[in-house]
């Protein structure tokens, strides 16, 4: 299966972020293909509080020979990939486990109805000792 096969999904999107005491933070996505069809670019802004919070961008890649998804995550909080984050498919679910010098975030991804889809993120900054859930949105 390509990254192709799945443009429909990891499209735009309008999503509810729980946040910190402060409040709800509600965020954009918007995904296209660059390099010929080669890479799936994800761009999300957050606000909170009519004030922009985070900004990330994320680069999916499908390697069809060995049937590796990819990502790449970098975001407005410093999470800069070490490498890049290898994905499978686990049941219904796109799974990847990125890391950085600030932690560690598995993240995944289900497919929902066309243009939409399910997205969780957890945090550890403790090398998977405690896991903080970032993000949870229903397909």
């Amino acid at each position: 299966m390509s990254v192709s096969d799945h443009t429909n999904v990891l499209c735009s999107a309008t999503i509810r972020i729980p946040g910190s005491p402060r409040g709800r933070a509600v965020s954009r996505a918007s995904s296209r293909f660059e390099l010929e069809g080669r890479i799936l670019v994800q761009v999300c802004e957050a606000v909170r509080d009519g004030n922009p919070w985070l900004s990330a961008h994320a680069v999916f890649t499908y390697d069809k020979e060995s049937g590796v998804y990819g990502l790449y995550w970098f975001d407005s909080l410093g999470f800069t990939p070490l490498e890049r984050a290898a994905g499978q498919w686990t049941g219904t679910a796109l799974e990847f486990i990125r890391r950085s010098t600030r932690g560690i975030s598995p993240q995944s991804y289900v497919p929902g109805e066309p243009g939409s889809y399910g997205f969780a993120l957890e945090s550890s900054f403790d090398q998977g000792a405690t896991w903080i859930p970032a993000i949870r949105i229903a397909a």
